[in-house]
């Protein structure tokens, strides 16, 4: 379902999406469940952070790391579209807007996301060793879901803000979704029951304090 962008802005408050995923089960460390419960019911109006200058260089960044993705990446075949809203086929709450979809020479599919990050502390760069931040986690595990899609590619570009001179890292995590079926299962049933439970019947959730 492709739209323009005042479409796809309203289309994305009427549903989960992937950026919503990590608040519901606590895994994100800028949004509690509940707080995220208060922007779906209309409590609250989501921050405007177009200026920030972080949010800013994503979004300039993000083009660039598909087609280096692309350039790297020649046996995959890289689709990127505009403002193109995908349903779960069951329930139509559960959205995602891919940076990318991606499919291999034999027909398999997959999603690529991109990511642009600072890493200033140990704590912050430990996050990315061997794996991702939660809350990326919980968006890879989300579009698995609603795409159905067979596999997923994260790429990250990473600043690592403990090195003099500024140092900048490019990092890619692969996952099989059959590998990550379970936590799959466990984020959609928690993510329905949010919708359903919460959103529709306008009743508070419990606080769920993510981890620091």
């Amino acid at each position: 379902m492709t739209m323009n962008k005042s479409e796809w802005l309203s289309k994305r408050k009427g549903g989960i999406g992937g950026s919503d995923a990590a608040a519901i089960i606590g895994k994100n460390p800028w949004l509690s469940n509940v707080e995220l419960w208060e922007l779906k019911t209309g409590r609250k109006e989501k921050p405007d952070i177009s200026d920030n200058s972080a949010v800013k260089y994503g979004i300039a960044a993000e083009p660039l790391l598909i087609d280096l993705f692309r350039l790297d990446y020649p046996e995959y075949k890289v689709e990127h579209k505009d403002f193109n809203i995908l349903h779960d086929p069951e329930y139509d709450f559960l959205i995602a807007n891919l940076d990318a979809e991606i499919e291999t020479a034999d027909g398999k599919k997959g999603v690529l996301e991109i990511k642009t990050a600072a890493a200033s502390s140990s704590a912050g760069w430990e996050k990315w060793n061997n794996r991702v931040p939660d809350n990326y986690y919980c968006q890879i595990l989300h579009y698995l879901m609603v795409t159905k899609a067979d596999f997923a590619i994260l790429k990250a570009q990473i600043k690592n803000g403990l090195s003099d001179p500024l140092k900048i890292e490019t990092r890619h995590y692969y996952w099989n979704a059959a590998d990550v079926k379970d936590d799959i299962e466990y984020l959609r049933a928690a993510e329905i029951k949010f919708w359903q439970e919460n959103v529709l019947k306008d009743v508070r959730p419990d606080l769920i304090l993510p981890e620091i």
